[in-house]
């Protein structure tokens, strides 16, 4: 795109002086449209229970797009790919993003090449309209050493041009783990960061996952600009509680936590190159899970999403 606007520069004189009359405004880039929505598993109870009348709630709330976290024997919520999206269509719901874990049984070394299973994955969230398809998770056993690490990096590249065949793009979504292990002195989201390419695998970072192992998701954004598509909006608060995932802290409504989320979404938005942001919350304190992703809905439109 840079040469040929180079020889168009160089070739048309003429059109260059004209554009001096032309106010410099009408040639910024547009700024790119965000989309907001919210993680299923912020409601998974509720899903589990009444998985109708949980979206029905979330779409009165005002909520436009979710992002799936149930896929299991090629049902959402235990509904084919065609009927969940005509649920969601007759809520007024889209569902661009989902996650399903890529693991072991999705990839066949031998004869390198993806298992039916995750074809099918693929073909499934195309049906649901998805523009992202999200592992949110990475099988120890496949970051042990950093070649077995490397060497599933490649496997990630190769999901991302199966789902670009599809119309989508293949994702990562990172945990706490990514930033306390390391490999050959360097930390595994930075490994997973620096081999795949971006334009086949997205990246979506959860703000809040990383706290409690010291990552911070402003610095995050600035050292990777351009990298994170998508974002776990997440804060998080100080726990008594013992997890292999809290390492201290729980999620709570945005903005009353540590992790300080405006800032880290306004910079996301300005220069990480995000234009998906997803609300999570895991935990809830003293209030129920829908009456937390409202609050959190209400905080998010309150600072311009």
């Amino acid at each position: 795109m840079q040469s040929s606007r180079r020889q168009f520069i160089s070739t048309s004189a003429l059109a260059l002086a004209g554009t001096a009359l032309v106010p410099r405004s009408l040639f910024a880039a547009a700024p790119k449209s965000t989309v907001l929505g919210i993680q299923l598993y912020s409601v998974r109870d509720d899903m589990k229970k009444d998985p109708l009348g949980t979206l029905k709630q979330l779409a009165e709330m005002g909520y436009k797009n979710v992002e799936h976290a149930n896929y299991v024997n090629r049902k959402f919520y235990g509904y084919s790919a065609k009927e969940f999206v005509k649920i969601l269509n007759d809520l007024g719901l889209k569902m661009p993003s989902g996650h399903t874990v890529m693991g072991r049984t999705h990839w066949d070394e031998s004869k390198k090449e993806f298992t039916d299973a995750w074809k099918n994955t693929i073909e499934d969230a195309a049906t649901c309209g998805q523009k992202f398809v999200v592992s949110p998770s990475l099988d120890e056993n496949l970051r042990k050493t950093h070649d077995g690490l490397l060497s599933y990096m490649e496997v990630f590249n190769k999901s991302g041009e199966l789902c670009k065949k599809a119309g989508m793009k293949f994702g990562y979504h990172n945990h706490n783990f990514e930033f306390s292990s390391l490999l050959n002195g360097e930390k595994v989201f930075d490994i997973i960061i620096k081999h795949t390419d971006p334009n086949l695998v997205a990246q979506q970072l959860d703000i809040g996952n990383m706290y409690g192992v010291g990552g911070r998701a402003l610095e995050i954004v600035k050292s990777y600009p351009g990298r994170f598509e998508l974002m776990h909006v997440k804060d998080e608060i100080a726990t008594t509680a013992k997890g292999e995932m809290n390492d201290g802290y729980d999620s709570t409504v945005l903005g009353t936590g540590v992790v300080g989320v405006k800032q880290i979404i306004d910079e996301a938005k300005k220069s990480g190159g995000t234009t998906h942001f997803i609300i999570e919350q895991e935990s809830y304190q003293d209030i129920t899970p829908i009456e937390s992703a409202k609050k959190d809905l209400a905080i998010m439109k309150k600072w311009g999403y």
